[in-house]
């Protein structure tokens, strides 16, 4: 990499001196063709390496390409002398600005920061305006991430799935406009800065390995529309109290139990929206808190199902009576089916299983043995709720997904959210 304007001037230097050189070879007569073709190639490899740290440097200096300020920490000091350069300072700037020699910076840069202290590497960072980040991954990993931004400043806007969100129509940006502005924009508009802070950390359960910019944009897209609807829908105060839900399961039996669900988590002062997931989230529900301390439950319908719809909305209550107001400060996403969890992970999916069928009562059906549509519809008779739970059940506790597909309810909870159908697959 080219550090300064003086080692700019020697390699245009050596640059010319090279092209010479390939231009001489190429004139050169020999009876080796292949040996000659091989000081050709080698050549032209110099060059091409010595023009792109010559494009590099002179875009940079020039300020016509920018960089994310956000970085792996293997990556830094590549970063710190790329941003150096990109703001315009020198080497001596940079020392003048530390209060160090300029000997010193120039030996930092020539051995890649090695023989800096991490105190040092800080220092350097914040007069460079470049932030670090990282991730850890421990050998007994759980299934499951948490993101925190200790300040909306620290967000690197370009990292969000702009493109995707302007073609959902998420927002516009006028013929010239800057897409980066607008997204920050949009953040800031249909979320607010406080959700990007550690006063809303983000929990993910996943056995993928989540985007976690693609669930900030996710979360500020249902935000927005939970706002919305405040506005169109009749509301309550909310009260944790959880009395109500045996009514919530009863619903299971009716064709269109999903949107009477919707109206009755409103009536008991909870906002549910159905928002399709963004690429790279995984996502199947979310629990958080939005305005005037109400809980937003997000689905995303990623499996048309009856059986999943239930699960995930009685696991994203579990997070909301629970957890959301106990003193964690954090927003809930959850990726069904994953195998392992972490306690609070498996308090929410216990509170969903035992308030579809309570345990006793689970265990006192014979559906679980036969596995037979048959059986399941004898059981859910007798339990009050629609077969597609009980057969949702068998199939995670047996992990065979190819098992009761007629009762689980394909393609019957999608077409129930109308508002939201054009903008779902």
């Amino acid at each position: 990499m080219i550090y300064s304007d003086k080692q700019h001037s020697v390699s245009s230097a050596e640059l010319a001196k090279l092209r010479q050189a390939l231009s001489a070879t190429e004139a050169r007569k020999s009876d080796q063709l292949w040996l000659k073709k091989a000081e050709i190639d080698a050549v032209k490899s110099q060059i091409a390496d010595i023009e792109a740290e010559l494009a590099e440097y002179d875009l940079l200096k020039s300020g016509q390409v920018s960089f994310s300020r956000s970085y792996a920490l293997e990556e830094l000091p590549h970063v710190l002398v790329q941003a150096r350069i990109a703001t315009g300072m020198s080497q001596t700037d940079l020392a003048e600005k530390l209060d160090m020699k300029p000997q010193q910076v120039q030996r930092y840069e020539a051995t890649n920061y090695m023989g800096a202290s991490l105190a040092r590497l800080i220092e350097v960072s914040r007069a460079l305006g470049v932030k670090a980040s990282g991730t850890f991954e421990g050998a007994a990993q759980a299934e499951g991430s948490v993101f925190v931004w200790n300040h909306v400043d620290d967000i690197v806007w370009r990292q969000f799935p702009y493109k995707e969100m302007i073609k959902r129509n998420w927002f516009a940006v006028p013929l010239g406009g800057n897409p980066l502005e607008k997204v920050k924009e949009y953040f800031l508009h249909a979320a607010g800065p406080q959700f990007a802070t550690v006063y809303h950390r983000k929990k993910m359960r996943s056995g993928n390995v989540p985007n976690e910019y693609a669930l900030l944009a996710w979360q500020a897209r249902v935000l927005e529309r939970a706002r919305d609807l405040t506005e169109r829908v009749e509301l309550t105060e909310f009260e944790l109290d959880d009395r109500w839900l045996p009514k919530l399961v009863s619903l299971t039996k009716r064709k269109d139990g999903p949107k009477q669900a919707s109206q009755l988590l409103a009536k008991k002062g909870i906002l549910l929206v159905v928002e399709r997931h963004l690429p790279g989230s995984y996502l199947d529900g979310a629990a958080m808190i939005g305005d005037a301390e109400r809980p937003i439950i997000g689905l995303t319908l990623r499996y048309d199902r009856l059986d999943n719809f239930w699960f995930v909305l009685l696991h994203e209550l579990g997070h909301v009576f629970l957890h959301l107001f106990n003193g964690l400060r954090f927003d809930f996403f959850d990726e069904e089916g994953t195998s392992e969890a972490d306690s609070i992970e498996l308090e929410a999916d216990k509170f969903a299983l035992n308030t579809l069928i309570p345990e006793k009562l689970w265990d006192q059906c014979l559906s679980r043995f036969a596995l037979s549509e048959k059986a399941v519809r004898i059981d859910a008779d007798n339990l009050g709720i629609d077969p597609s739970i009980i057969a949702g059940r068998i199939r995670k506790e047996r992990d065979d997904y190819t098992i009761l597909n007629d009762l689980v309810g394909q393609k019957q909870v999608l077409k129930q959210f109308e508002e939201v159908c054009d903008d779902l697959d």
